[in-house]
């Protein structure tokens, strides 16, 4: 079936052969799906219901429970309905995240959804993977991920962050920056886009003057807004969190926000509330901020997931998490099989080289004629390399106007070759 997922095969292979010896001689079972199937594909999620990324929670929870009643409406996994999915928060937090993480598996699930931060993912990972269970984040895109030794289990449909700085950086050289100043979150995300945009930008012949990390804890960032003052730049880059509006109000009352040079965002930066929480009096601080994001859509999918959940305002990752439970129950049909060691095989081929499908039951009609299928999601096309991410995808790019309103621009690809 489609393309080969070479080395991540081979590791899953040896994984079904130390399955299949501690079935034998082994006493201890391992927790979560890996005990060859019971026919009965079970999902859990670890996503943010509080914390840091709590704005962008409803959005992919929703998602999540939208991709399975569509799974569900056109006749279930293996013949079977998707059970209620077993719900947890990752909460901002490692220790939250690693015992959410714990609970999940209890409940004997074949796959976990998220986590979405990517620090807390890497609270989860080994103990997911380690357990022989799938787990896939529809909004991780820190680059650690991309070679993280996984067991071939882990995979995510957000882009790595590598690709948004190709896209971030042609939108800044294209505004004709000279001088660059950086300001990112101290963690696997924030040094990993850091890393990537001064790469990028330096390709390009432009200097990056500064490039400052503070403690994703921060509250106080007076001194971050100094340092970008003190180096003169004209145009300032910041990768941040929920955090972001402070860190732009510091910037704003140092002389150096969006009024007074260009100012650019990653994902983090996206948000319909952010030019309120900036300046609630005068949002309009914010107009000509620019912006890269993976796209949201074309809108189909957004307008559908508020139908589902009127509730949703953000819609950030969205696609990409619903596009996480599809490929994984497209995986699971694909090999008849709900034992992850066997369906994670699937999961990078089912996303490239076949006939392209763009829903669960057109994908599946294919598949039961037994043809290969290319599912190109709500999220754009996946085209899953080896590692078990996309090797291309669609970002935003996004700015605010005069009013603050957050407005998509336009869309351009992002790949590896780029």
């Amino acid at each position: 079936m489609g393309a080969s997922a070479g080395r991540r095969s081979a590791v899953l292979m040896g994984a079904v052969a130390l399955l299949l010896a501690g079935c034998v001689g082994g006493d201890e079972e391992p927790r979560g799906g890996s005990d060859g199937g019971d026919g009965v594909f079970r999902l859990g999620y670890v996503l943010p219901e509080t914390g840091q990324l709590a704005s962008q929670g409803p959005a992919q929870i929703e998602s999540v429970r939208l991709a399975v009643k569509e799974i569900n409406d056109a006749g279930g996994v293996l013949g079977q309905p998707i059970p209620e999915v077993t719900a947890s928060d990752e909460g901002g937090n490692a220790g939250v995240a690693a015992r959410s993480a714990d609970r999940v598996l209890a409940s004997g699930v074949d796959a976990v959804i998220g986590a979405a931060a990517s620090d807390m993912s890497l609270a989860i990972i080994d103990t997911v993977t380690g357990s022989g269970v799938v787990q896939c984040s529809g909004s991780n895109t820190a680059a650690t991920f991309t070679d993280y030794p996984d067991n071939g289990l882990y995979f995510r449909t957000a882009p790595s962050d590598a690709l948004q700085a190709t896209v971030l950086s042609k939108v800044i050289v294209a505004d004709g920056e000279q001088r660059v100043a950086v300001v990112a979150r101290g963690d696997d995300y924030g040094r990993g886009l850091l890393k990537s945009i001064t790469k990028e930008l330096k390709d390009t012949g432009i200097p990056v003057v500064l490039g400052e990390t503070y403690e994703p804890g921060s509250e106080d960032f007076d001194r971050v807004a100094r340092k970008v003052r003190e180096v003169n730049p004209d145009a300032a880059v910041v990768v941040a969190f929920d955090e972001g509006a402070a860190v732009l109000r510091a910037m704003i009352e140092a002389g150096v926000g969006p009024r007074d040079i260009n100012v650019y965002g990653t994902d983090g930066l996206r948000g319909a509330r952010l030019a309120s929480e900036v300046s609630p009096d005068d949002p309009g601080v914010l107009a000509g901020l620019k912006g890269t994001a993976p796209a949201t859509g074309n809108g189909e999918y957004t307008a559908r997931l508020r139908a589902f959940a009127p509730e949703v305002r953000e819609s950030q990752f969205a696609p990409q998490v619903f596009d996480c439970v599809t490929i994984v129950a497209l995986a699971v049909e694909a090999t008849q099989s709900d034992d992850p060691i066997v369906f994670a095989t699937a999961i990078n081929e089912v996303t490239a080289n076949g006939e392209r499908c763009t829903s669960f039951a057109d994908c599946k009609r294919l598949l039961d004629r037994g043809t290969n299928i290319d599912y190109d999601g709500e999220s754009g096309p996946l085209d899953f390399v080896e590692e078990g991410e996309p090797g291309r995808a669609l970002f935003d790019v996004y700015t605010y106007d005069a009013s603050g309103a957050l407005r998509t621009v336009r869309t351009e690809e992002g790949s590896a070759t780029n």
